[in-house]
């Protein structure tokens, strides 16, 4: 069984948003057509509560894409985006939202961010993605979305970590790259035993 992981196609990560991934739009038909392939469709959905931790605009004296350290490790602070409710956290308008069989919500903890679709950046916090995938018996994962240097990188390392097969779909995301993070997170993902298609 193989599921397409459809990673945070949200209006805030695409042109015009409040953390715009260059061409983040450009995935959605691409993705659309590929939902057809897979026996399951997951999609998930950045959730933040406003004031999260993660945003800059919660630490006085500090500017978006700083480097701030969190009690789980080092923390990039982002600008407010994707606020539970707000039309910034809604999916992209063309991307086929309908075919999901699952949408899992996070970083919607105030006090800890969330890049995996798998854990929280504790790397301990489940947000039971796991089981879901386990009990449906899929073992194969191609991932696909927004940002391929951070969201979509935790996710596939994380799902090749708990033994997944596992592909990312390089046409089909697009990447902040700060300061070197696409490089970085293709050696890190191949590493880990991920196919880079």
């Amino acid at each position: 069984m193989h599921a397409l992981l459809v990673i945070d196609v949200q209006n805030d990560f695409c042109p015009g948003g409040a953390l715009a991934v260059p061409g983040g739009d450009e995935i959605v038909p691409g993705i659309n057509a590929l939902m057809a392939k897979a026996d399951a469709v997951i999609l998930t959905q950045d959730w933040h509560p406003a004031g999260h931790s993660s945003f800059a605009s919660s630490h006085k004296g500090h500017s978006p894409y700083d480097l701030m350290e969190m009690p789980y490790g080092p923390q990039v602070l982002w600008p407010d985006h994707c606020v539970q409710g707000t039309q910034g956290a809604a999916f992209h308008g063309g991307l086929d939202a309908d075919r999901a069989d699952l949408i899992i919500r996070k970083g919607y903890r105030p006090a800890i961010d969330s890049y995996s679709a798998f854990f929280e950046n504790d790397h301990e916090t489940p947000t039971g993605l796991e089981g879901y995938l386990r009990t449906r018996g899929i073992t194969r994962l191609t991932c696909v979305g927004l940002a391929l240097d951070f969201c979509v990188q935790y996710s596939a390392v994380d799902a090749a970590r708990l033994g997944f097969g596992v592909d990312v779909r390089q046409d089909l995301c697009r990447a902040i790259d700060m300061d070197g993070s696409l490089d970085a997170a293709r050696v890190r993902m191949g590493d880990a035993g991920v196919g880079l298609a």
